[in-house]
């Protein structure tokens, strides 16, 4: 009888070490992602891991997937609700099954500029949409900028007639399929990581993204204009898996939080700067003609398109269009 006691003892003691053994474990926050590191989002996620590491030492790490090496672009939701990645960074166009308002970074030629997406995001209706999803187990941390969308086709595009019939890689958004049949082209949903072979197949043959993005998938060597229309944005929104972000250490959410804000304020300062770099090597490399559109061209496609605010009306609120359209008069 004392030996089996004797070896219950050492049993629980040894469980005991291994438990203290895994609680001084670091936490781990596994930040996946689709894009390459020399993308605003690459780089924010970069900079995350690296302030994190060094704020929180022994305390949390910080491993990023980048170019959908973890989870593609059809996956990495269902990924973060299961727990098997504990923080994205998803385009905003992701997030219209969890919240319809969300929608509305999908409207075309809403904002005039990525300062006025910056108020709108800023200001107290943006601000809501960050907790939106929080009973879907989704908590929103903050929105980094990638920039302003350009169109790309094989045909030079200037005018909405231009891309009648043409096929047009969206990203998974109702909006963004209306946005094109409202202009008679013809939507495809694709992964970004499919879209390089998608566009040398011919299984699409246009596209709309940002600048960094054509640059660092090599986009522009498969298309042979490319148009700064600057209709809409490819914004982001950092998620975290709410069970895990309200489970974690007081003192550590609160320090995450802070460098979370640094980081923002980072990537959003240089996002800007990446895609005009990225606009300068695309013109240097010769393989796409750059087309600027003229005021009134751009008005054009704005009227054109236009029509896709009011089929959304009621899912995204009017009030929350008229914050954004307010957004685009400078105080």
């Amino acid at each position: 009888m004392f030996k089996l006691t004797a070896k219950a003892i050492v049993c629980a003691f040894s469980l005991s070490l291994t438990g203290l053994a895994q609680a001084a474990d670091p936490i781990t926050i596994k930040f996946a992602h689709v894009v390459a590191d020399n993308t605003p989002k690459g780089q924010g996620a970069l900079l995350f891991k690296k302030l994190a590491e060094e704020r929180l030492p022994g305390k949390v790490k910080v491993e990023v997937y980048p170019n959908s090496s973890l989870f593609g672009d059809g996956k990495e939701m269902e990924a973060l609700l299961l727990g098997d990645v504990q923080m994205l960074a998803p385009s905003l166009a992701k997030f219209e099954q969890y919240s319809k308002p969300v929608q509305i970074f999908d409207l075309p030629f809403l904002f005039e500029d990525i300062a006025a997406v910056d108020r709108f995001q800023q200001g107290a209706a943006g601000q809501k949409l960050l907790a939106s999803m929080e009973a879907k187990n989704i908590t929103g941390l903050a929105y980094w900028h990638n920039g302003m969308k350009v169109m790309s086709a094989n045909k030079a595009v200037r005018e909405p007639k231009d891309v009648r019939g043409l096929k047009f890689r969206v990203q998974t958004s109702a909006v963004l399929e209306e946005q094109f049949k409202a202009v008679r082209a013809n939507p495809r949903k694709m992964s970004f990581a499919e879209v390089y072979q998608g566009l040398q197949t011919g299984v699409v043959n246009g596209t709309e993204n940002t600048w960094s993005n054509y640059q660092s998938q090599k986009v522009h060597e498969v298309q042979k204009y490319i148009t700064e229309s600057s209709h809409g944005l490819v914004d982001y929104m950092v998620i975290a898996n709410t069970r895990f972000w309200n489970g974690l250490p007081e003192d550590v959410r609160n320090e995450l939080r802070e460098i979370m804000i640094e980081v923002t304020a980072e990537v959003n300062k240089q996002a800007d700067a990446l895609n005009q770099s990225a606009k300068q090597a695309i013109a240097a490399s010769g393989t796409s003609e750059i087309i600027e559109l003229t005021p009134e061209q751009r008005n054009e496609w704005r009227e054109a398109m236009k029509p896709v605010w009011k089929k959304f009306e009621a899912e995204i609120g009017p009030d929350l269009i008229k914050a954004a359209e307010a957004a685009n008069q400078a105080p």
